[in-house]
């Protein structure tokens, strides 16, 4: 397999536009409704595959309905799931995300099933055989943080698997932990709340540079609509998001992520395969949902 996804599955339901939370027992009619495969892992996941990267996601779900729900829309989009473990007794990750008009997504979220995922549940070929393997969400996977799995990561960077990693959360205290990754990733993808918890900087810039000190090849700094900040051992390079009409910015990152990574596959410098991501991330911010605007974005690969 080229890319392996490890982390976060989230089930997300999604409704748009919703200005305000409607009083007692009151209804407001909306345009929009979907249920989708989500989070750091399984998000990115779907994306690659819509890309045309062949991809499998590796992560825990409840044996619930809703994990029936997320392992068959993932599999129907082209992801091998076969790395996917059900948890009996527990419920698969799932978050409500009533859209505003402007795009801005607060959330309403149940951890679920992301929180018991070790170890003991990876294949460990599957990890050291692929072309790159995507952390996503290590800051809540908290049976991942474990020497021996990091032990795993270098065992597969030791063989010529890239690794990179993203963040799920905005939660200060969850930020320590998955900083002890950094010296085991080749590429660390944060946003700009996440890298100026991580960091404690100031700002963007000062935030990127330190944890680049940590270990990454590159740290690349999602900024919304304002691009991405890139830093390397060469310097600083900000990268311009694209001008367009903003639905949803549920999953950018995720998607930010997967063109990255598809531009990695392809042999891309990173500031290429951060344009790339820059574009996909753009389809996703123009519909509903984290595999929203993906239809025939395969021809994005072809176009840089």
């Amino acid at each position: 397999m080229t890319v392996v996804t490890l982390g976060v599955h989230i089930v997300d339901v999604l409704a748009r536009p919703v200005e305000s939370i409607p009083a007692g027992q009151d209804t407001h009619l909306l345009e929009q409704i979907r249920i989708t495969a989500a989070g750091a892992a399984a998000g990115t996941a779907v994306t690659l595959a819509r890309i045309g990267v062949p991809v499998a996601s590796v992560g825990a779900v409840g044996d619930d309905e809703l994990g029936d729900f997320l392992v068959m829309i993932m599999e129907r989009r082209g992801v091998d799931v076969t790395g996917i473990v059900r948890k009996g007794g527990e419920q698969t990750a799932a978050s409500i995300l009533p859209i505003r008009p402007d795009g801005g997504r607060p959330s309403f979220h149940v951890p679920g099933a992301n929180l018991g995922l070790s170890l003991a549940d990876l294949d460990r070929g599957r990890v050291t055989g692929a072309r790159v393997v995507h952390l996503g969400g290590m800051d809540v996977t908290w049976g991942l943080h474990d020497p021996a799995f990091f032990a795993l990561l270098a065992e597969a960077r030791a063989a010529g698997t890239i690794i990179t990693m993203d963040l799920l959360s905005n939660m200060p205290d969850l930020m320590q932990g998955a900083r002890s990754f950094l010296p085991h990733v080749d590429y660390f993808l944060p946003n700009e709340e996440q890298a100026l918890l991580m960091s404690g900087a100031a700002d963007v810039e000062r935030a990127a540079l330190t944890l680049l000190e940590e270990g990454p090849r590159a740290v690349l700094v999602t900024l919304g609509g304002e691009g991405s900040l890139i830093a390397t051992a060469s310097g600083i390079t900000r990268v311009p998001a694209l001008d367009v009409p903003v639905v949803d910015t549920t999953g950018c990152g995720d998607a930010y992520c997967a063109g990255f990574i598809a531009g990695l596959v392809d042999g891309r410098e990173v500031l290429a395969a951060a344009g790339l991501g820059t574009a996909v991330a753009a389809r996703v911010a123009g519909g509903l949902g984290s595999d929203a605007g993906l239809d025939g974005a395969s021809e994005l690969r072809a176009s840089g």
